[in-house]
């Protein structure tokens, strides 16, 4: 038989192939759809991976997964097992929580895939912030991949950055393949690339830090108060702004004002005898001056929330953390302001 032949060994029933029987790709796939559509019939959450093309991820953060793991002696090397895989659809579901991954793959039966990383060293994270901090307009457009050269060598180092080492990564398979990482859980590695794609968010909760904490840097506290320049600020809010990006808001829609009270009509007794005996004025409350110690403290006087806080200021709990933690004068909306000086005078 040819070299390229199929090896076989001999058996009491004859002869067998020593390596599974070779199964196309569109049945593969197929069968993937197939038993996907059982596990939701189930009641399951089911979060397939979709390829298209050959190409198995195309963004910053999905491309960097992948090229940061085939970096790596051990896994370049184990790693192209799982191409055909995930590519054909075979990983029918890929849910990412924090420190972990848990997945189903396709086979010649359904396993199931679990890998655990290590949460992101609090030094290493906080090297991380330290690094753009002040860099607002990079900050934001971290998610999308469009970073400054320094700031993409940052959380792109081998060592320090934001994708974990081997070391740091456990992964277990249902399957009785006895190879340190089989073909299942290499299609589930490429996986994580390929939604990196879509939710590059991912990455942050499973190293099981917030990304939202990049925004208490010095240069979100400069689009709280005002005191960044115009072009910052447009490189802040520009596109679908913070909100979209990051999923928390800095500020609030802003809220018509509204219409000045209209004074009560008087009769011209009611007048002459006001004249006569005019009331003791009313001694008014100081306005309320919206720095961040002064919110806190209102807040901490009324037993609030942050939450509770954020309700009654018709705000989200991410402004009320921004305004807690701003140096200087905060400057709110007219609606929020008003709330203010309402809490503050009750």
């Amino acid at each position: 038989m040819s070299s390229w032949g199929r090896s076989r060994s001999r058996s009491r029933g004859g002869y067998h192939s020593a390596f599974p029987e070779y199964v196309p790709v569109a049945e593969r796939r197929a069968k993937a759809e197939r038993q996907t559509e059982m596990l939701k019939k189930q009641g399951q959450d089911i979060q397939p991976v979709h390829i298209e093309g050959r190409t198995i991820a195309h963004s910053f953060w999905g491309k960097g997964w992948c090229k940061h793991l085939e970096g790596f002696g051990d896994y370049s090397n184990r790693l192209p097992r799982g191409r055909t895989y995930v590519r054909n659809g075979s990983v029918c579901h890929l849910g990412i929580d924090r420190g972990s991954v848990n997945a189903m793959v396709s086979g010649s039966n359904m396993y199931k895939v679990k890998v655990t990383i290590q949460e992101l060293k609090p030094e290493t994270w906080a090297a991380l912030k330290q690094a753009c901090t002040g860099r607002i307009g990079s900050l934001i457009e971290l998610l999308q991949g469009k970073l400054s050269d320094e700031i993409m060598r940052a959380v792109t180092d081998p060592q320090h950055g934001l994708f974990p080492k081997p070391g740091e990564i456990k992964y277990t398979c249902s399957c009785p393949d006895s190879a340190s990482m089989c073909k299942h859980i290499a299609a589930v590695m490429y996986g994580i690339g390929a939604r990196l794609d879509q939710q590059p968010e991912l990455l942050f909760r499973l190293r099981g830090v917030d990304h939202e904490e990049l925004l208490s840097a010095e240069a979100a506290v400069g689009v709280i108060t005002g005191s960044e320049t115009r072009r910052s600020r447009r490189r802040v809010l520009a596109g679908d702004d913070v909100s979209a990006v990051f999923g928390v808001d800095l500020e609030e829609t802003p809220a018509a004002e509204a219409p000045a009270p209209v004074p009560a009509t008087t009769t011209p007794t009611q007048a002459k005898g006001a004249a006569k005996a005019p009331a003791a004025p009313r001694r008014r409350q100081p306005a309320f001056t919206p720095t961040g110690p002064n919110i806190l403290a209102l807040r901490t006087r009324l037993g609030m929330s942050k939450g509770e806080f954020a309700k009654a200021l018709d705000v989200s709990p991410a402004t009320v953390t921004n305004w807690e933690k701003a140096i200087g004068t905060v400057n709110p909306q007219t609606r929020s302001l008003a709330n203010l000086n309402r809490l503050h005078s009750s």
